[in-house]
């Protein structure tokens, strides 16, 4: 037997220390600290999302800004990069996990585990990477009071929400400190567990309206995609344009013949194939490939380069899309550091994988040296594009419904931050007293109002022509 001695050697330090590392991070960066925010002088909120832009498919520019300025919420969406920047300067704790990086409540939802369960849990990782954990609170508990606005709820509608959620997130670290480690990677929130504490909290009638969301979400899936997004051309299926926001390959001219575009986005497919575990390869290898697309998603992605595959199994009734998304560097690297991984699609798996507590059979990564329509590489993540996902309705909810939803993301926030990071040292932190809860409520209200005013600077550019938007789509 031989020992790998090359390997670094792994710190397990007791409780004790754990707790005193808690403590002391007090010291550097005391909890009623959090209600700070600091913005330079010289901020400008469009510049930084021009920054941004620079790498991103310039005819798809308009369509983002459009969804953005549909309300300050939809701003906030798109603008975690503002955000990052804003949160830089602020002292910080010291106490780091795997950062979500875009953690506001439209990133939490619904899905299905390999397991056929339906899940809740974070389901956008674009942006994460190892940081400090409150910059993940900040970001989810203004996302709530900013949606608050949006929704014309009152101060102590949004407070409540707000406070809900750091308080969940609190409660459950606390929970998870005194846990087992395997106790605490085994945990997760499915359907039956998050109606049960619903119904737990006499909200029957929002346990009814999770049942609707369930029964639909399961709904949404490849058959679905199939019969929206195909059609049958010359006795094969093939992806339907609807530009500009779904493109076939075959219609996208970048001075190379469509044939040659197929095969080397064909090419890619079976690169990523590498990245899956052996048994997830071979179903994979059972599906032959169709056609692909590029596709708008979301609201801060639009513009980045991603592709849709349809695949086919036994027949042409056994069909699988999957979805191949551009990974650039992380919105935080420039604060926090470059990410340890080559490959930026690699970050974003291994940061989902870390985080949630299950994930898509088919996440992987690949990076294109050769694309059509820029002379630089290119890293992708992939997975498949509809499984079950589903969203709050931020339409529709109400107040005892936001509430609840808070308490959700709080507590889904906290586990997977206790999966990656300290949650010993977390927990002694936060304490048991509300004093982290309102430093934070206070600088949500805080940030809301300057997202109110980026989002006008937003549109004051548009009416200046310094940007271009296209709205309705």
């Amino acid at each position: 037997m031989t020992t790998d001695t090359s390997a670094p050697k792994v710190p397990h330090p007791t409780v004790d220390e754990r707790t005193a590392r808690g403590r002391a991070a007090r010291e550097v960066a005391p909890r009623t600290g959090h209600a700070q925010l600091d913005t330079a002088a010289e901020r400008d909120p469009v510049a930084l999302l021009e920054e941004q832009a620079a790498t991103r498919v310039p005819e798809l520019l308009p369509i983002r800004y459009g969804r953005m300025l549909v309300s300050p919420f939809t701003f906030y969406r798109g603008a975690a990069n503002i955000m990052a920047f804003d949160l830089a300067p602020v002292p910080r704790s010291g106490l780091t996990v795997q950062l979500c990086g875009d953690a506001h409540l439209s990133n939490f939802g619904g899905f299905a585990s390999p397991e056929r369960a339906f899940v809740f849990d974070l389901n956008d990782f674009d942006e994460t990477l190892p940081g400090p954990f409150e910059w993940d609170v900040k970001r989810l508990a203004a996302s709530f009071e900013v949606a608050g606005r949006d929704r014309g709820f009152t101060k102590e509608v949004r407070d409540s929400a707000v406070l809900a959620v750091v308080r969940a997130y609190r409660e459950a670290m606390r929970g998870f400190a005194a846990s087992s480690n395997l106790d605490v990677w085994y945990s997760r929130l499915d359907s039956t567990a998050l109606q049960a504490e619903i119904r737990a909290r006499s909200a029957g009638k929002e346990a009814k309206q999770l049942t609707k969301t369930e029964a639909k979400a399961r709904t949404k899936d490849s058959m679905k995609a199939f019969s929206r997004l195909t059609e049958v051309v010359d006795g094969e299926r093939r992806i339907v344009s609807d530009p500009p926001l779904i493109v076939a390959a075959r219609d996208i001219e970048h001075g190379r013949a469509a044939e040659l575009v197929q095969q080397e986005l064909h090419k890619l497919v079976r690169g990523y194939r590498h990245t899956l575990q052996g048994d997830r390869r071979q179903l994979l290898e059972s599906y032959r490939f169709v056609d692909l697309a590029r596709k708008v998603v979301g609201v801060g992605s639009v513009g980045t380069r991603c592709w849709i595959v349809l695949m086919l199994g036994r027949d042409d009734g056994d069909p699988l899309f999957l979805q191949f998304k551009e990974a650039g560097p992380s919105v935080l690297e420039p604060y926090l550091g470059k990410s340890g991984f080559a490959n930026h699609g690699q970050r974003i798996v291994e940061g989902q994988r870390l985080m949630q507590a299950a994930s898509d059979i088919f996440l992987g990564w690949i990076r294109n040296d050769n694309p059509i329509d820029t002379n630089e590489p290119r890293d992708f993540y992939a997975r498949q594009l509809w499984d079950w996902k589903a969203s709050a309705n931020l339409e529709i909810i109400q107040p005892r419904g936001l509430e609840l939803y808070a308490q959700a993301c709080g507590w889904t926030l906290a586990r997977a931050h206790a999966r990656s990071g300290d949650r010993i040292a977390i927990a002694t932190y936060l304490g048991k007293s509300d004093v982290f809860d309102r430093a934070i409520a206070a600088f949500a209200t805080a940030y809301a109002d300057l997202n109110e005013r980026d989002y006008e600077a937003l549109a004051q550019a548009a009416r200046e022509g310094r940007i271009e938007v296209q709205e309705g789509l």
